[in-house]
């Protein structure tokens, strides 16, 4: 039977919540749509993504005002994609801060991602006409940058490939809390069609050493103890890792594209099945994993097109 393509028939309306993570800090959490957040200080506010239109990072622009009304000075974008920076131009004269390799990917591939993005999540670009064009960072990094914002220090740090080639956390030592962007879901699928799979799956055992009690993942609900981040991280890692492996197996025995996504979808659909997004994310990794074994080293940019034509021949 054939499925509406990626999130297309997705309407499910969800309505992200302000979430108090410590003092000053706070996610804005959703079902299973991109989380994102914020953290203030004395004088301003450091936003955490953006979401993907204005319109939609006006609501998040009015959950910080329930809070504060101190401006919001910095912008930190966790990765490149569409869905997570495309709101920026609601935030004004905010300062955009991202690794280098985000900045390179919106130059490499803004466009394609965009037009790509639009189509696959077309609910998640309400006001998409809005967008005054592509989002690019104004402070760029290679592996970390600390700004201190009052008396609390925010890590931005670039643990290594993953999600994409430029994935940034946010980390805050004095409360323990961690966002991840999409290096981490919560018992969401795991989206690797622009991942380093073996490389994300050590990035996580590097983001696993930092002490965080609390996290905002990329999607699914915010993990408020040690145990519970630890069990995220390593739930995250078992996808790949069973992803990896199942696709090599295949791969391995000669099976062309669409046997190695046959034979993932056997093996991971009783184990994630029920997971939100994990039938829109499986071609894409199936083809990115698959890529990544015949020598692939990065992944070719999804343009709408190409996604038309995976989608038809894997899940037609």
């Amino acid at each position: 039977m054939t499925k509406s393509f990626a999130s297309a028939a997705d309407n499910m309306q969800q309505t992200p919540q302000l979430v108090e993570l410590a003092s000053g800090v706070y996610g804005f959490i959703s079902d299973f749509d991109p989380n994102c957040g914020f953290v203030v200080g004395p004088d301003y506010v450091v936003a955490i993504d953006t979401r993907a239109t204005p319109a939609l990072a006006r609501e998040m622009l009015a959950a910080i005002r329930t809070v504060t009304d101190k401006p919001v000075r910095y912008v930190f974008l966790s990765h490149y994609h569409a869905v997570r920076v495309m709101g920026a131009s609601a935030f004004g004269g905010a300062a955009l801060i991202a690794s280098q390799a985000t900045l390179d990917l919106v130059s490499e591939r803004g466009p394609d991602d965009f037009e790509s993005e639009v189509r696959r999540f077309p609910r998640l670009f309400r006001g998409v006409e809005e967008i005054p064009g592509l989002t690019w960072p104004d402070l760029v990094f290679d592996q970390g940058l600390t700004l201190r914002l009052g008396d609390r220090d925010l890590h931005f740090r670039h643990l290594g490939r993953g999600h994409t080639a430029g994935d940034s956390i946010c980390w805050i030592p004095d409360c323990g809390v961690l966002f991840s962007g999409d290096l981490v879901e919560n018992r969401c699928g795991v989206y690797a069609g622009d991942g380093y799979v073996a490389d994300w799956i050590d990035t996580l055992a590097r983001l696993r050493d930092l002490p965080a009690t609390t996290m905002v993942p990329g999607r699914g609900a915010a993990l408020r103890s040690r145990s519970a981040v630890e069990d995220a991280i390593a739930a995250t890692q078992g996808f790949l890792t069973i992803l990896r492996d199942v696709v090599a197996n295949a791969h391995a025995r000669g099976a062309d594209l669409k046997a190695c996504f046959q034979s993932a979808e056997k093996v991971m659909t009783p184990l994630y099945g029920d997971w939100p997004v994990f039938a829109h994310v499986l071609p894409f990794d199936v083809a990115r994993m698959l890529e990544q074994l015949q020598g692939g080293e990065h992944p070719t940019p999804w343009t709408a097109e190409r996604d038309q034509a995976l989608w038809a021949l894997l899940r037609g």
